[in-house]
């Protein structure tokens, strides 16, 4: 299971990871791993300034639909155009080329509340 130290996890498995006033969001290699082949990504919010745990957009792989949420208060800056013709791509590089959204943060104290990579590996392993 790849956990990288440098980025901030939520409980709804999701990370982050900040670039000066910008937070690179995706879904975790045990998210991806739970969902199986995903098919399909849709995010129509980028240019919409969302509240921390707002859908931001939806995933579907072979088996299921799931609603992705905010990890942080801010504004869709950017999808990943990439996913439109590669959703799979998430499966395979999750915390590279599988980035889901860029946000301007709003609030950048919520990233106090985040988890750390110990602390998610603990919440997965219970």
């Amino acid at each position: 299971m790849n956990i990288p130290k440098d980025l901030k996890y939520t409980k709804d498995h999701e990370w982050i990871r900040v670039e000066g006033d910008t937070a690179v969001a995706g879904i975790t290699d045990f998210a991806q791993g739970e969902l199986g082949d995903i098919v399909f990504i849709e995010i129509e919010t980028e240019g919409e300034t969302l509240d921390k745990d707002e859908v931001f957009g939806t995933i579907e792989a072979v088996k299921t639909v799931s609603d992705m949420f905010m990890p942080l208060s801010g504004e869709v800056k950017e999808v990943n155009q990439k996913l439109e013709e590669t959703p799979d791509i998430v499966n395979k590089d999750p915390y590279g080329d599988g980035w889901m959204i860029k946000i301007a943060m709003s609030d950048k104290s919520e990233l106090d509340e985040m988890l750390s990579a110990e602390e998610y590996k603990e919440l997965i392993e219970s």
